[in-house]
């Protein structure tokens, strides 16, 4: 008779789900998404901006202003704090950083 014994790299991994685990995995999640919803909305305004020509750009460059500010605080609450790579992976105007001052 041969006996069997669970690889000890897979044994590790099961763990019994708790409530708190659980609930610690779905606002993971939470955050996740609503990040990604900021950072889509961040470059959406961006872009607007950047297609937009004109005189009257306030109006967009207020909204892109606002959509990136919306986007470092929720980075920065998540812990995430490098804005250099993130102004220089969206290619964040500095005439946006400009207004991006005290609010």
């Amino acid at each position: 008779m041969s006996s069997f014994r669970m690889p000890q790299n897979l044994s590790t991994g099961l763990r019994y789900e708790t409530g708190e685990s659980v609930l610690h995995h779905e606002i993971a999640q939470e955050q996740a998404a609503s990040l990604g919803r900021m950072g889509r909305k961040c470059e959406a305004a961006l872009a607007a901006l950047r297609a937009h020509e004109g005189d009257d750009r306030a109006e967009v460059l207020a909204a892109a202003a606002d959509a990136v500010w919306c986007f470092l605080v929720q980075r920065e609450v998540m812990g995430l704090r490098d804005r250099a790579q993130l102004i220089a992976d969206y290619r964040i105007p500095r005439e946006v950083l400009a207004r991006l001052g005290v609010r």
